[in-house]
């Protein structure tokens, strides 16, 4: 009898143990304990790594403060934050957004303004095109994490043995050649290496500014889908061809990241792709490559303006944001000058976020260590968003338009630029889909009859 009750009391009391967490758990909110938890949503990219490994130091100097970090793949983290702010949501408190989304989500009211920095940390510091571009009606709704445009990367040792010299602005002529001159795989190298993975900010980040360079464009004036055009049809075959003689296998998988991996590690003769890559690659701990680095301009073809891209992954505030002020501390640390000095002390200078701080471009140990820096820059500053192409658009943007129906659109095209990279379809095909996508796209949401 009396185990009976022992029994009974313990149960009573596990019972009521489990009602209180239950009741806790659901009472918590943004407060862990008495610390204010902030939710970061983040994409899983190098730099951003590095954030998250240093978000450390923030916590100690601001104890009254819980950072928890979601980390994600660029395609589903674009999906993931799109999803809760248009539904308010309310998951996250910070944001890693970028310059398309944010004058879009700005104009909606879904993003909180961030005006109010301290003045310390010197807004008018940022880089002038990458600060335009994450700003709304003047107001600056992102701060940028790092700023980037785009560049040719290429193994020296292997250029040097086949007697290439490239020079500082080359064309895609140039580039196709080259990819066959460095192309071999028996030892495990590929010609070039360019994204294959589909999506509106994967694969089609690259091919709108072929498209652009090939002297094509998104729409014209009327907003009517220009996708089956002689340009884009040479575009899109130069780069179905190059990729299926000289490049890696399994193409149509790889993004930035997986890009990233293969020349890290020896694979590509050349790759083309995001200049915040310029870093990552000049870090031997991080690098096989490191001391065979070179870097050229974005390539050409008859026009030159849309052929490098801008962006920027920045931080951003959502409207629903329990916990504003505390975000705004978190953001504005994790983009400040200190910040960049901090990662410059525990990485070294060539691992400090790029493109964001004119500071730091004039910063003698950061033009010393990274030798690619003055490249960078004058790609960033030489990105122009109003001319894409050499015929008129009615959008801004290089390897994106400005319209919030793109991110449907172009990942809808970018699967079809995929299947025709894996021989699914033809070229012909692939193009004709994507403009039937477009169309119909444009025609549900009124932008034509």
């Amino acid at each position: 009898m009396r185990l009976f009750r022992r029994a009974r009391m313990l149960a009573a009391f596990l019972i009521g143990l489990l009602l209180v967490q239950l009741v806790n758990a659901c009472s918590a909110g943004p407060q862990a304990g008495d610390r204010t938890r902030l939710t970061i949503a983040t994409v899983n990219n190098g730099d951003m790594v590095v954030m998250q490994d240093l978000s450390s130091h923030f916590e100690a100097d601001n104890p009254d403060i819980e950072l928890r970090w979601v980390v994600l793949e660029e395609n589903i983290l674009r999906q993931r934050t799109t999803t809760d702010v248009a539904s308010q949501g309310g998951q996250f408190d910070v944001l890693t957004i970028g310059s398309y989304e944010t004058p879009i989500w700005a104009r909606r009211g879904w993003l909180r303004s961030l005006d109010g920095l301290p003045a310390e940390y010197d807004v008018d510091d940022l880089i002038d095109p990458i600060r335009t571009g994450l700003s709304y009606e003047d107001n600056l709704y992102a701060v940028p994490f790092y700023g980037e445009s785009s560049m040719l990367y290429y193994r020296t040792d292997l250029f040097d043995k086949a007697g290439i010299t490239v020079p500082p602005n080359p064309t895609y002529a140039q580039v196709g050649e080259w990819a066959s001159q460095v192309h071999d795989p028996t030892n495990g190298v590929y010609g070039i290496c360019l994204r294959g993975k589909p999506g509106w900010g994967e694969n089609m980040a690259f091919l709108t500014t072929l498209v652009n360079t090939f002297g094509g464009r998104w729409f014209d004036m009327d907003w009517q889908p220009t996708i089956d055009s002689p340009e884009w049809q040479n575009a899109v075959n130069y780069y179905v061809d190059v990729m299926n003689q000289y490049g890696p296998p399994g193409a149509s998988s790889n993004g930035f990241n997986e890009n990233l991996a293969l020349f890290s590690t020896g694979k590509c003769g050349m790759w083309i792709d995001a200049t915040v890559a310029a870093g990552l690659l000049s870090n031997p701990e991080q690098s096989q490559v490191a001391d065979r680095l070179g870097f050229a301009r974005a390539p050409v073809e008859s026009y030159p303006n849309g052929s490098n891209w801008l962006w920027s992954w920045a931080l951003a505030i959502p409207a629903t944001s329990q916990s504003p002020e505390a975000a705004e501390r978190f953001v504005a640390w994790a983009t400040s000058k200190e910040y960049v000095q901090l990662v410059a002390d525990e990485y070294g200078w060539v691992s400090v976020p790029p493109g964001t701080r004119t500071s730091t471009y004039e910063n003698p140990d950061y033009q010393a260590a990274a030798p690619f820096a003055a490249t960078v820059l004058t790609s960033i500053q030489s990105a122009d968003i109003t001319n894409p192409s050499p015929l008129p658009t009615p959008y801004k943007g290089v390897q994106y338009v400005d319209i919030p129906e793109f991110q449907a659109i172009g990942t809808q095209v970018g699967q079809r630029m995929a299947s025709a990279l894996t021989n699914q379809v033809s070229v012909d095909q692939a193009i004709a889909q994507s403009q039937t996508v477009a169309e119909r796209f444009m025609r549900h949401t009124g932008y034509i009859e």
